[in-house]
């Protein structure tokens, strides 16, 4: 069992960064997949990037490859979403999610936060 809290998110203009931070309890596995996710009203969540647990290695969406990052601490059980140059598009609830299967796709995720706002003026 694991449980995700996101926090970070706010209220930028346009351009400039945020850190999207996610406090896991519980035990990831080696395979277990760190995703971010975001949704806007009346769409569904999108992914944005993810990290295997074990290996550090990531896999990122075209639409943010190069501005946004993602990480993982394992001695403090947390994962990160650095979000550079920010866009009024990149508004929306963020979430932090995780597949212990390895997988990427919202529909496998096994644990869900309960997201976070970030809120981009132009």
């Amino acid at each position: 069992q694991m449980q995700l809290v996101e926090s970070g998110g706010g209220v930028v203009p346009a351009g400039d960064s945020l850190k999207l931070s996610c406090e896991i309890t519980g035990r990831p596995y080696s395979s277990t997949v760190l995703a971010w996710f975001r949704q806007v009203p009346a769409k569904e969540r999108d992914f944005l990037a993810g990290i295997r647990w074990g290996a550090g290695t990531s896999v990122y969406a075209d639409h943010v490859k190069g501005r946004f990052t993602v990480s993982r601490d394992q001695s403090n059980k947390m994962a990160y979403l650095q979000m550079n140059s920010l866009k009024p598009e990149d508004t929306g609830l963020y979430y932090c999610a995780a597949d212990r299967n390895g997988g990427f796709d919202a529909s496998g995720m096994d644990y869900w936060g309960r997201g976070t706002l970030v809120t981009v003026s132009s």
